[in-house]
């Protein structure tokens, strides 16, 4: 399949011009991350430095991998219906851009700021643990395999999420439902990652190994698979 960069390129720039047009969504998106962020900072700064000897054997920075994993879910849900209910959706698909070029533009276009959105948290929080934890604690948390599975796994949750919301967002027939079924689509990721953070499943290289590979197979066909429920008529004429 040839896919044309350029169509994929305007409908990447679209969309971003329709997202800071929309306060809500941005604040959405902001409000989830602050979520998250409360509870381990919390437990960081209540820590003594006794219990960095305990924390060496946990992986709690884990725990932030939920927000790749719901953050782009609140865009996503917008990117079709959102669309469909102004009315800015017909003329777009009446254009010779083909599905799958329509699709990886918005997803995109969801791709990055969410990445953004996602990293700079981390990057905070790990800053106020160097500034503010108690001694030991820091060094204790802060590990090297941590921060490679922040790395490699936030845009691969963050891809899983986009096409799930993007796929719920082309059969819903309002926002609010699309952003409420795409969160709780992508909370059995988020157990998953809280289960690892707080040590119920012990991570090791092959958990790390086959999660990485599962999450690229389910982007792959995640999309394939949004793109084939993804009906042009359906969507112009209104019917389900």
């Amino acid at each position: 399949m040839s896919l044309s960069s350029s169509r994929v390129r305007a409908i990447y720039r679209k969309e971003l011009r329709e997202y800071r047009r929309k306060g809500s969504i941005v604040w959405g998106m902001a409000i989830l991350p602050l979520i998250f962020l409360i509870q381990p900072l919390v437990t960081v700064f209540t820590l003594p430095a006794s219990a960095a000897s305990q924390l060496a054997s946990h992986h709690e920075l884990l725990y932030l991998l939920a927000i790749p994993a719901l953050v782009p879910a609140t865009l996503a849900a917008y990117t079709v219906v959102g669309e469909r209910q102004q009315g800015t959706l017909e003329p777009v698909l009446t254009t010779p851009v083909r599905r799958e070029e329509l699709l990886l533009g918005k997803a995109l276009a969801v791709l990055v700021p969410s990445l953004a959105i996602s990293y700079a948290v981390y990057m905070f929080f790990l800053a106020c643990v160097e500034l503010f934890a108690a001694p030991g604690v820091a060094s204790a948390l802060v590990q090297v395999p941590d921060l490679l599975a922040q790395l490699i796994f936030t845009p691969l949750l963050a891809g899983w999420a986009i096409w799930l919301g993007v796929a719920i967002s082309t059969r819903a027939g309002e926002v609010r439902v699309a952003q409420q079924v795409g969160i709780l689509a992508n909370l059995p990721s988020v157990a998953v990652t809280t289960l690892l953070a707080y040590n119920v499943i012990h991570p090791t290289l092959a958990i790390a190994v086959g999660g990485a590979v599962l999450l690229l197979v389910l982007n792959r066909f995640g999309w394939r698979i949004t793109s084939a429920m993804f009906d042009r008529e359906r969507l112009i004429t209104g019917t389900r």
